[in-house]
């Protein structure tokens, strides 16, 4: 337990149980190499899902899966023009976990 200057107990400042449930679910979905390559696509700009797919290298379906999923934990939204339909980043703190990930792990191909 961490202890202050007089050695008495700290109080920690800590996150609700349930905000932590629920980011504990968030990062569950964003935890697959196909769903961080599409969010490190994604934070360069917008695709649509053909476009992500054909970079992730698989198919539509699939990447319409991982959409789906960022999407409800609140990460993406989409936006349609015409026939197509445009993906983008939403969380504005998905650039850092990215960040965190990719300084930890290694940065490029």
């Amino acid at each position: 337990m961490a202890h202050s200057k007089n050695d008495t107990p700290a109080q920690p400042r800590l996150t609700d149980l349930e905000a932590l449930g629920h980011a504990a679910e968030c990062l569950k979905i964003l935890a697959h190499p196909h769903r961080l390559r599409i969010v490190q696509l994604l934070l360069q700009g917008r695709y649509t899902v053909g476009e992500l797919a054909e970079s992730c290298e698989i198919p539509s379906h699939m990447a319409s899966e991982h959409l789906r999923l960022m999407q409800r934990c609140g990460f993406l939204t989409s936006e349609k023009e015409g026939r197509k339909t445009y993906y983008e980043v939403v969380e504005p703190h998905l650039a850092n976990i990215m960040q965190c990930i990719e300084s930890r792990f290694g940065g490029g191909e």
